[in-house]
């Protein structure tokens, strides 16, 4: 990860004018100033620079010559009450209070552009039996979000939304949607009108539009049209195949391929992981329980323990995060030896195949490289610890069959998936914590939970116990499968770089880029999931726990179950 260059920030007590820049002023009647409060400084200083070198006259400091004064994420309410705090709005207010909306379009015009309605501050004040105006944190990671959404309508329609522009290879939208999706979950109640939704963070023109339709007409036509498109269905159809990407997907669209069964009768040749993504699409795309995640669970802890007594292994992702299914799990192992932890997968991944519990797997060798002068940036947005992606072979035991997330049926589980699952993508699985593994207490020792050694089938009991000769065909309803598939990786992390890994792989996908957003333009640090680097001391920051590294950032500790962006 480079680390994000510091913009230097101008003071707000450089005296009138321009601060220093000498660009030409091109609009002397038009005279700017920008309101720090919810914007930032840092953001202020890049805006007025930027506004400078097109020519636009913009103050430091608040006057009465000032004809348009720009704040973002206030009302008018607001912006009226803090220049009054400041005393510099004497007598009647003559300037404009504009959105910082009219700013960015100036700016892309190169002129003032004509101030319309929906770039004017609305003078709302907030008297008693009006709504609740909310207030929440510029960033996610400053927010406590847990699994009890109060607008899930609306957060959905705005996933949906942000996967589709995912899907369309457009992250920027994607993020803006997200953002504005966390904003939403974060609240403490029901939006029930717009004016609740004035002075939040992260609520673009966009955004706001599919709000205020679902508040007026209970869903979204922009939403609702989307999902009936072809395009989107078939890139959904797609993607869903494993190994399957949206560059992939797009090409194969516009080769007239939009279904699986289309895909089959192609021709095309597939790789090794979407030969399996195609084979076991049904399985692989329906929610995996907590029931199934402990099951997968014990069968990792029993491959570690076998290989490397003493070691480490915690689920995280979702699950850890308090979801009750996921699409895959994900294991984060280490020991509390450095170096004990290399050479462990190969050995791991040998174990499992020697059980026959894997379906399909694919693994990767460590490439992580620590520079003195700090982290260089990665070649993807993936980490590099030591890893395998895979597929398990998952036996289907009696007891699973109702649960909070589905029932069994033919072919797999019924999927209750809903569209906020569908930002869940640096792993959707993991809960019961950080556990050591021993002999002594391993949850793989017989009669210690409800899910035994008796429940963990190995290949060869699979196949005797549950494979086509086991007991009487009337037993079993026909296209009955005794077992299902499952995605399953496994990450391998130097204890040194456990803490990072961890927080990492929680989640969810949006908190940790807001974790790395912040430290980056807060704080002049460049976060990953293997290191925190100080830019300014040029240095490597250790902790050992999550807690050590909020502490780091200047954030108020945030557990797993409250990091459901």
């Amino acid at each position: 990860m480079v680390p994000l260059k510091r913009r230097k920030v101008v003071g707000n007590y450089t005296g009138a004018g321009h601060g220093g820049d000498n660009s030409p002023t091109k609009f002397p009647d038009v005279l700017l100033f920008l309101l720090e409060r919810k914007m930032g400084a840092s953001r202020r200083a890049f805006l007025s620079q930027l506004g400078r070198k097109k020519g636009f006259h913009v103050e430091e400091l608040f006057s009465e010559s000032v004809t348009h004064v720009i704040s973002e994420n206030n009302s008018g309410y607001e912006v009226r009450t803090w220049l009054d705090s400041q005393r510099r709005a004497q007598g009647q207010m003559m300037a404009h209070l504009l959105d910082i909306s009219w700013y960015t379009e100036s700016m892309r015009a190169g002129h003032p552009v004509p101030i319309l309605e929906r770039h004017k501050l609305q003078e709302q004040h907030n008297d008693e039996g009006e709504a609740v105006v909310f207030s929440v944190p510029s960033f996610a990671c400053q927010r406590r979000i847990t699994l009890d959404n109060h607008n899930t309508i609306i957060t959905g329609a705005l996933s949906l939304l942000a996967e589709n522009a995912e899907l369309s290879e457009e992250d920027g939208r994607g993020v803006a949607f997200r953002r504005a999706a966390a904003v939403l979950k974060a609240l403490p109640e029901p939006v029930t009108c717009m004016t609740q939704l004035r002075g939040l963070p992260c609520l673009g023109e966009h955004s706001l539009r599919v709000i205020k339709d679902i508040l007026e007409n209970g869903e979204s036509n922009e939403v609702e049209s989307m999902k009936q498109s072809e395009r989107f269905k078939a890139l959904k159809v797609l993607t869903g195949v494993f190994g399957v990407g949206a560059k992939t997907a797009d090409r194969w669209i516009r080769e007239g391929i939009h279904t699986l069964h289309q895909l089959r009768d192609s021709g095309h040749a597939l790789n090794r992981a979407q030969q399996a993504g195609v084979e076991h699409y049904d399985d692989l795309n329906q929610p995996v329980t907590m029931a199934e995640a402990d099951a997968v669970g014990e069968i990792v802890e029993k491959a570690v323990v076998s290989v490397l007594p003493g070691a480490q292994i915690t689920l995280t992702g979702g699950f850890r995060r308090g979801k009750p299914s996921g699409h895959d799990v994900d294991f984060l192992i280490t020991h509390p030896e450095e170096g004990r932890e290399e050479g462990l997968m190969s050995k791991v991944v040998s174990w499992l195949e020697s059980q026959g519990f894997l379906l399909y797997h694919k693994t990767s060798r460590n490439s992580y490289l620590e520079s003195a002068n700090g982290p260089a940036r990665p070649a993807s947005n993936m980490d590099r610890f030591e890893r395998c992606f895979s597929i398990f072979k998952l036996a289907k035991v009696e007891g699973w069959g109702t649960n909070q997330t589905g029932t069994w049926r033919e072919g797999g589980m019924q999927n209750l998936n809903t569209a906020e699952d569908e930002d869940e993508h640096e792993g959707s699985c993991g809960v019961r914590g950080h556990a050591r593994i021993n002999p002594e207490d391993s949850r793989l020792q017989k009669g210690k939970n409800s899910h035994s050694q008796s429940q963990i089938h190995t290949g060869e009991q699979k196949y005797h116990e549950l494979g086509k000769d086991a007991g009487p065909e009337e037993t079993r309803p026909a296209g009955h499968k005794p077992w299902r598939a499952v995605r399953v990786d496994l990450v391998v992390s130097p204890i040194s770089q456990f803490a990072f890994a961890l927080l990492g792989w929680t989640g969810s996908k949006l908190f940790e880029r807001e974790l790395r957003r912040w430290a980056g333009q807060e704080k002049a640090m460049s976060l990953s999931s293997h290191a925190l680097f100080d830019n300014k001391q040029k240095r490597y920051l250790t902790a050992t726990s999550e807690e050590e590294i909020f502490g780091h950032l200047g954030l108020e500790f945030i557990p797993p179950s409250e990091r459901n962006a």
